[in-house]
């Protein structure tokens, strides 16, 4: 088949495009991103896989392109999708296509508000190096995969198991049908809770075979019970897990009196590796087996990584982007430092509007005496907005309930901040989503801190 891909350096676009280029499809695709250095290196990786890329409303589609993809972004103004109409070329969502691949494959689907990215690639990680060969689409880049030239997202291995990560932020989760379906959590982001029920209970209702629920989180245990012909597998830490330890070096924990070691931080984590854990036994994988391969676990890009540690300083770059995902990511570096500077960009206008009052309660009860919370402008990506709420809102709220925060609106100015305040025993942490430039600005940061 004929691909054609608008919008295909985003996340979730490129990594359905690297999967069909993998089982044979011939694919191209355009995005705005490759109109600025921002895109370089997505644009290579992808071109090194024999996937043409054009900038967006440059590109010439082939007359004989069997379908032309798009996701939510992608608006039908934009002229490859013009094109595609003018010419009688079938469109499809991304979603839709998914879901067509889920079911080719016996599936693994990881949902939640928060983590469903790590626990796709832990999955994936455990079944891999025990030799079940699976399939990965997921949001996030493996560095496993990533130091290979990969983008990370995406792999095609030899069985027919797939693994991979189900969004309910466009409401798109109701489309997919696994044999194995998890719920990490649900709590607010993109969507009121009101909103996002009924997505997971949906989700919940496809789940062929296994779904697994984790009971620590209120919500998602409102859905345990599984389906009509199977029970709900429980993956909570309050049952399957005890003896919990964290140092800068990882997180130690035990289940079934097994020793399980991770290079991560936080014990959102290991909630995150216990659903993983629940997923590979359900394959008859050996504790052992299991506690072996995530020991090796290497993570993914921008998910809680320490870039610097040195001179009594750590730099944490981390994708947090909604309540439950900061104030997990916060409490993590408070285990390890004695102050923490965190800093936030918020990712959209939209999000920031209906995040902003519960992450202000979330972060007032969390921060300590000396922590610092520090907010730049609000991250635009283009298209239209209701751009009636500043970052400032979120600094000036945490001030009146008595917390240390800054508005910075120019990130940029927070490397002269960080430099000027750090001191020894301090936890830097970085969060923020969407924004491809971060990871840029990460080391930014680093060498700022390190050259302070």
């Amino acid at each position: 088949m004929k691909y054609f891909f608008i919008g295909i350096a985003g996340a979730g676009m490129s990594a359905v495009a690297q999967y069909l280029k993998g089982k044979g499809s011939s694919i191209s695709g355009s995005d705005r991103l490759f109109m600025t250095s921002n895109g370089d290196s997505i644009k290579q990786k992808l071109e090194n896989l024999d996937i043409k890329c054009y900038p967006q409303g440059s590109a010439v589609i082939d007359k004989d392109t069997d379908f032309v993809v798009v996701s939510t972004a992608i608006e039908d103004t934009v002229p490859e999708y013009e094109f595609a109409k003018e010419n009688s070329i079938k469109v499809i969502h991304r979603s839709d296509l998914l879901a067509q691949i889920c079911d080719e494959n016996f599936t693994i689907a990881v949902s939640g508000t928060s983590g469903k990215s790590t626990v796709t690639a832990m999955i994936f990680d455990i079944l891999s190096k025990c030799q079940k060969e699976p399939s990965l689409i997921t949001g996030a880049g493996l560095i496993s995969l990533q130091n290979k030239g990969l983008i990370g997202n995406a792999y095609v291995g030899k069985s027919n198991i797939l693994v991979i990560e189900v969004d309910e932020s466009d409401g798109t989760i109701v489309k997919y049908s696994p044999q194995i379906g998890l719920i990490l959590n649900i709590d607010k982001d993109h969507k009121e809770i009101s909103e996002l029920i009924p997505l997971f209970e949906t989700f919940k209702s496809h789940v062929k075979k296994q779904l697994i629920v984790n009971l620590d989180n209120k919500l998602s245990r409102q859905l345990g019970g599984g389906g009509s012909d199977f029970s709900c597998l429980d993956s909570s830490a309050e049952n399957y897990a005890e003896n919990f330890s964290q140092s800068i070096s990882g997180i130690v924990f035990y289940s079934d009196n097994q020793e399980f070691t991770l290079n991560l931080l936080g014990k959102h984590n290991m909630e995150n590796a216990l659903a993983a854990i629940s997923v590979a036994r359900i394959f008859n994988i050996s504790d052992k087996e299991i506690s072996k391969a995530l020991s090796t676990y290497e993570g993914i890009y921008r998910r809680g990584r320490i870039i610097y540690n040195n001179d009594g300083v750590l730099v944490i770059d981390d994708f947090a982007h909604n309540p439950a995902k900061i104030s997990a990511a916060v409490s993590s570096a408070q285990a390890i430092g004695e102050r923490v500077l965190a800093w936030f960009q918020p990712h959209g206008f939209k999000p920031s509007k209906l995040m902003k009052d519960e992450l202000i309660e979330k972060l007032s009860k969390l921060l300590r005496k000396d922590d610092v919370m520090i907010f730049s402008k609000i991250f635009y990506a283009g298209g239209t907005a209701d751009k009636t709420i500043s970052a400032q809102e979120f600094a000036l709220g945490l001030t009146q309930n008595g917390k240390n925060s800054l508005y910075i609106q120019e990130r940029e100015d927070l490397l002269e901040y960080l430099k000027e305040n750090v001191r020894k025993g301090d936890v830097v942490l970085l969060m923020g989503a969407r924004d491809t430039s971060l990871g840029d600005f990460a080391e930014e940061v680093k060498n700022a801190v390190a050259n302070r």
